[in-house]
């Protein structure tokens, strides 16, 4: 049993700060929140917080951790002017050239840095043609290695031709064959496909039985550029996600990473599914692909960073100012709710309670050591997000119940570990340059 006593919960959506209270866990699960609770109870750990916050962790519904071994790249990347050619000429050479190590060390790195900005679950989207047997599990003990929380996907796709999409369907099955032999794991699993533009009505089909066989959703993107969407209609007749519903791929589980260029008959069947789109702000910023202005007309909104790091502060930042820059007015409490529907779909993958500082839930919590100048209110919770609030903040994590970090020190020495990344990265820009 852990206590943290004298602390002011933060609830995001809706807004809540409750002052000066003990917040009582056992096992994984929070079982009090109240004045004094801590009287009632015996515990193992009890830690004094003296006024400082404690919030639900925050949730990256769309990430690539693979990614991280592409910051400051210096391997020969061609101009790029468009979309497609930013992904041929980075993204797609990029993962052609991840061998087990640079998956390793991409998801150990970025596991750690989710953590330590206060991020305690990430929806990941993997690839790796390279290495796709066996990249899931290799991805799961990085997570288990620094205990966040996971959905893994393997994104399907027809680029790297037949073999290699029946490969990603074959790991994608026996990922959530494990997963399932797993009960009460910390990481679950998604079906994942590339795009449209990337799959046959074959491949779809397959991916459809493939979502047939679980329980699980699919986790793909959709109408993040105009071509995505200008290739359906061209290609088979349909909108993007009137092609997909046609195959039985949407659900209340699926996942719409970007959706900027979706149509507003799109927008309807993804909301008569309750799905979700997930908004990657920065990301769009720097493809250019556009803005997401239809926000509100979507019922389940994450919220992203499509590979840019897994800060959701910074994400979050980035949301409320491009909307600002747009004249496209959403409220405050807008933003909140954009911050807190990753737990949405935690408790959909996870049949579990998650997202807010109450009993009954779990315990994935933020511990914040936030030096206010201003009174911090239920009624200013965004302003102080947005302006305030920051990764810089994040004094302990907690993640199913236990300390994976805790005053900024993780239970594992990390020095070796980015030293061994460079060189993984270093290995991993030379072979891009070879391609």
């Amino acid at each position: 049993m852990i206590i943290l006593k004298n602390c002011n919960a933060v609830n995001f959506y809706p807004a809540e700060i409750i002052n000066n209270v003990d917040i009582v866990i056992d096992n994984n699960v929070i079982i009090n929140v109240a004045q004094n609770a801590s009287t009632n109870y015996k515990a193992e750990t009890e830690i004094d917080l003296s006024g400082k916050y404690v919030s639900p962790g925050l949730v990256c519904a769309h990430n690539h951790l693979y990614s991280m071994l592409s910051r400051g790249i210096t391997a020969s990347i061609r101009p790029s002017n468009d979309f497609i050619s930013i992904l041929k000429n980075l993204w797609w050479k990029l993962d052609r050239s991840l061998d087990e190590e640079a998956v390793y060390y991409s998801g150990i790195t970025g596991a750690i840095e989710a953590i330590k900005s206060g991020c305690t679950s990430v929806f990941d989207h993997h690839s790796s043609p390279l290495f796709i047997k066996g990249s899931l599990n290799t991805l799961r003990q990085c997570f288990f290695k620094t205990g966040l929380r996971g959905v893994l996907a393997y994104e399907i796709s027809d680029r790297d031709g037949i073999k290699k999409m029946m490969e990603s369907v074959r790991e994608s099955i026996e990922f959530i064959n494990s997963v399932n032999e797993q009960k009460g794991s910390t990481v679950e699993a998604a079906i994942g496909a590339h795009a449209s533009f990337t799959l046959s009505d074959n491949s779809l089909s397959l991916i459809s039985d493939a979502l047939n066989n679980t329980d699980k959703g699919l986790h793909i993107h959709a109408g993040e550029d105009a071509f995505d969407t200008s290739h359906s209609h061209f290609t088979h007749s349909k909108d993007i996600i009137k092609r997909f519903d046609d195959f039985n791929l949407i659900n209340n589980k699926t996942i719409i990473a970007h959706g900027v260029h979706l149509t507003k008959d799109d927008v309807e069947i993804i909301n008569r599914h309750d799905a979700f789109i997930v908004h990657n702000p920065r990301s769009n910023m720097n493809n250019n692909v556009g803005y997401l202005n239809h926000l509100n007309s979507i019922n389940n909104v994450g919220l992203g960073t499509d590979g840019i790091g897994s800060d959701m502060l910074e994400e979050l930042k980035f949301a409320y100012f491009r909307n600002k820059e747009s004249n496209y007015k959403l409220r405050d409490e807008d933003f909140l709710r954009l911050l807190h529907s990753g737990n949405i779909l935690l408790n959909r993958y996870f049949h579990n309670k998650f997202g807010k500082v109450a009993k009954d839930f779990i315990a994935d919590l933020v511990v914040w050591d936030y030096p206010s100048p201003t009174p911090f209110t239920s009624e200013n919770i965004t302003g102080h997000l947005v302006y305030g609030f920051s990764s810089k903040y994040v004094e302990s994590v907690i993640i199913n119940g236990e300390f994976v970090y805790k005053n900024r020190e993780l239970p594992f020495e990390i020095n070796g570990i980015y030293q061994e990344a460079q060189k993984a990265a270093i290995n991993l820009w030379q072979r891009i340059d070879k391609l």
